[in-house]
């Protein structure tokens, strides 16, 4: 079976790289192309090793200070994953900051292990403890997959952070003038072989926000919401946010609080 997935899987990929030499004409049905191999690679998507890294992970007991992460507050009550990724980000009293599931994570790290936050915040994507994050992230989304979006807004510092997102999204500059909304503001526009959502709707900020983390089949990573947003702000030829800043963290509220209502599919996977 897992031979025939495969198999299927290659003839489909196959399939999607050859449209993209035919006249625009006959790329009608790329789009559709694209879904089918996204179908089929799903049965066996390569984000659940990484689910499964990130469930051993927060049971075990690491770090300086010899402790897991079940403890971990992640908005629901100590040590409580399910529901919780569809409620971030989300104001939290005991940092007195508005955090998405990245930022938290590494919160608890800190005050729960005795891992040092800002070092772990430096440390590149997909090594060291900033990779173990990633096994986090894909594990506690997993737990609230098929949910719907439902981020509070009932905190005068969510309400901030959702009219600073939208300005973020909307902002315009750097070498070619680009912004978030450049791409992303309306319907029917592609980049080569790629649908892009119109993530000021509740449909494409779910499709778009709510589908990552993800398996990207490209470099066989599985990416972080903020590793996605660095890639467009490396797209936009601005500087990378820093990790877990607010900048990335505001985003986040602006396109979660959009998506409300639609349902959780990650961990996805990509092209």
């Amino acid at each position: 079976m897992k031979r025939l997935t495969l198999a299927r899987a290659c003839a489909a990929l196959a399939a999607a790289g050859s449209i993209a030499s035919l006249p625009a004409a006959a790329q009608t049905s790329t789009a559709d192309a694209i879904a089918e191999y996204r179908t089929m690679l799903a049965d066996g998507n390569p984000a659940d090793l990484w689910v499964a890294k990130g469930e051993e992970l927060w049971k075990k007991v690491r770090g300086p200070k010899n402790a897991s992460m079940a403890r971990c507050d992640l908005g629901r009550g100590p040590g409580v994953v399910k529901g919780a990724f569809v409620e971030l980000p989300r104001y939290f009293s005991d940092t007195a900051r508005v955090q998405d599931l990245e930022s938290r994570l590494l919160t608890c790290m800190e005050t729960l292990q005795g891992f040092n936050a800002a070092e772990v915040a430096k440390t590149p994507f997909g090594r060291g403890e900033k990779a173990n994050i990633e096994s986090l992230v894909a594990y506690v989304a997993s737990e609230s997959r098929d949910m719907a979006f439902n981020l509070p807004q009932s905190h005068p510092d969510e309400r901030t952070m959702y009219e600073t997102g939208k300005r973020i999204f909307f902002y315009r500059g750097g070498p070619y003038d680009f912004s978030c909304a450049s791409c992303h503001a309306s319907d029917g526009k592609r980049i080569r072989l790629q649908d892009l959502p119109n993530l000021t709707t509740q449909k494409g900020a779910g499709a778009g926000f709510g589908s990552w983390p993800a398996y990207r089949v490209s470099n066989g990573q599985l990416w972080t919401m903020q590793h996605r947003l660095n890639d467009c702000y490396r797209q936009q030829r601005f500087p990378f946010p820093e990790y877990a800043s607010e900048v990335t963290v505001a985003l986040g509220v602006y396109l979660g609080v959009t998506a409300r209502g639609a349902e959780s599919i990650a961990p996805a996977i990509k092209r």
